[in-house]
């Protein structure tokens, strides 16, 4: 006969077995989902941090244009003061239409290339940068009583100071610079060509340095409705440019004074070289 102590047992016997069961098919699958929570956890954290550092060494590492400006061109104190821009502009490559830049001599066309800074004065560089702008103990200095440090010219400007006095000395427009007698052409002609083939070989050794490696394609053409249609090169392409604005506009707000002193420069100092002649 079983007794109530017996039903109990038996209700605890059972208890126990149906708990142990319970356990034994609910814990192992809680353990896995957790287990495998924690590693698609620890993968996405993984992830995370690898695509952080990534992105961390992407900015870090990205040159700027600056830095990419510094590895194509020689010292300059201009990057210190702009930020060089770069910006898509298509080219005037027309071959009959011209521009103001092209016309004959004119007052017009003059003040058009003296608004891109062609004639513009030195500037300063200041003596804690004369090293960062590529110059040295050789060069000119202003005396310290005006603010010392050296006066110097941007070379892109100069360029175009130069692509200008050739455009000067062409054969149909140089009667009208020499009648007017200024700038170069206060000079004799012998220094006028010597300035001149200065100019063109200046430009030839820049157009070489920067060598433009674009192409250019080829278009149809005809002068009238009745000729056949003939190639022609198309001149009129898109280039990645330098903010030209940006650089003559930092150019001409540190020019020097017009009508310096004349003891405006420093004397050359001991040990200083002095040309023989005009170098």
């Amino acid at each position: 006969m079983k007794t109530s102590s017996d039903s109990f047992d038996s209700a605890g016997d059972s208890e126990a077995l149906l708990g142990a069961e319970a356990t034994g098919t609910r814990r192992p699958k809680t353990a896995g989902i957790s287990k495998c929570n924690a590693a698609l956890w620890l993968s996405a954290t993984f992830l995370v941090g690898v695509v952080a550092g990534l992105s961390a060494v992407y900015f870090v590492s990205k040159p700027t244009y600056n830095q990419c400006v510094e590895s194509t061109t020689q010292a300059t104190p201009l990057l210190q003061d702009l930020t060089i821009k770069y910006d898509t502009i298509p080219f005037n490559g027309s071959f009959m239409q011209e521009d103001i830049y092209r016309r004959p001599a004119s007052p017009e066309v003059d003040a058009a290339w003296q608004a891109l800074g062609v004639d513009y004065r030195p500037l300063r560089i200041p003596p804690e940068d004369f090293k960062k702008a590529g110059l040295s103990d050789k060069h000119v200095q202003i005396k310290e009583k005006y603010g010392g440090g050296y006066p110097a010219n941007v070379e892109g400007l100069h360029h175009l100071h130069c692509l200008n006095l050739v455009r000067q000395a062409t054969f149909w427009d140089i009667d009208y610079y020499r009648a007017k007698g200024k700038g170069a052409f206060t000079n004799s002609d012998e220094i006028v060509r010597l300035h001149v083939s200065h100019c063109i070989d200046i430009l030839r050794q820049q157009l070489m340095c920067q060598a433009d490696v674009g192409v250019f394609g080829q278009v149809w053409y005809r002068a009238t409705p009745e000729d056949t249609p003939a190639a022609f090169v198309d001149f009129n392409t898109d280039h990645k440019c330098r903010n030209y604005d940006d650089i003559r506009e930092w150019a001409r707000v540190r020019q020097l004074p017009e009508d310096a002193p004349e003891d405006f420069l420093q004397p050359p100092l001991p040990g200083q070289q002095v040309h023989a002649g005009v170098p």
